[in-house]
């Protein structure tokens, strides 16, 4: 499964063929989703070494940032009502959504697969950094990251990469060792995953324990916490995200277990950065 996070970037994402059904939304639904959500964001550009990326920000001015790490679908519905979740959790965050895969979204898996699969690893981590550092220059006193999925990963790295990190929560994800090693973490990481989570290597059960493991070993603030009856990608519970995983095999609905995920993230993060 996320073998292209696991090992090599030409690996399948999901474990075995018949899980890659044809995933997607009508587009005039997804159209709808889309406005309704763009509505509460404010684009931004942010320029790091010779390129420029586009970002999404959502929340107070002088609030404290959270940069919020695509799934590998890329900036989509999903991503964005997260982002505008968590800028109103508690007493509110500036959230900021980098778009690595500048501009690109994947309508069904074949094409997230595909985004993935191009994406450059290394010039994520350096968007992460400069979206860090852009939330930094721009009223948060502290910045952390999180993200799901694909996103999990780049956010459980970028506690070993982007030294400007003030904290980590990242959800059902796990990044390859060529990538980043949690052993050698500097910013406290939270870490979220579903006991039913089957992607091997990335985010099922052994992933999740080796990745507490390492944390042990980095000497970093850390929880690890997996959720009993939850599989991959348990937090989407908008409608349409719910549909969509449906259609991918994901059918466990858990809405305390949901909530409880939040509570965790909110307090990690008010901890490390308010």
């Amino acid at each position: 499964m996320l073998a292209a996070l696991a090992s090599s970037s030409s690996s399948r994402f999901f474990s075995s063929p018949s899980s890659l059904c044809r995933s997607s939304l009508p587009s005039f639904y997804r159209s709808s989703i889309r406005s309704m959500a763009d509505s509460a964001f404010k684009k931004i550009q942010i320029q790091r070494d010779d390129t420029t990326f586009d970002a999404y920000v959502v929340g107070k001015d002088e609030a404290p940032g959270i940069v919020v790490i695509q799934e590998w679908w890329g900036v989509d519905f999903e991503i964005k009502n997260h982002a505008i979740k968590i800028s109103k959790l508690d007493t509110g965050f500036k959230a900021l959504i980098p778009d690595l895969y500048r501009g690109k979204v994947g309508l069904d898996t074949a094409e997230a697969q595909h985004l993935m699969d191009g994406l450059d690893w290394q010039g994520a981590v350096k968007d992460i950094r400069a979206s860090v550092n852009w939330l930094k220059a721009n009223g948060s006193k502290k910045v952390g990251v999180t993200g799901m999925c694909m996103g999990g990963a780049l956010a459980i790295a970028s506690s070993v990469l982007v030294h400007e990190v003030d904290a980590v929560v990242g959800f059902y994800g796990t990044p390859s060792s060529e990538l980043a090693d949690p052993a050698q973490a500097k910013a406290p990481v939270q870490a979220h995953f579903g006991e039913l989570d089957n992607f091997v290597g990335f985010s099922d059960v052994t992933a999740a324990k080796n990745l507490e493991e390492k944390l042990k070993a980095s000497g970093v603030a850390h929880e690890v916490y997996i959720y009993e009856g939850n599989g991959h990608a348990f937090l989407n519970r908008s409608p349409e995200g719910v549909s969509r995983r449906k259609s991918m095999g994901l059918s466990d609905e858990d809405e305390a277990a949901v909530e409880l995920a939040w509570s965790r993230f909110t307090s990690w993060m008010k901890h490390y950065l308010v």
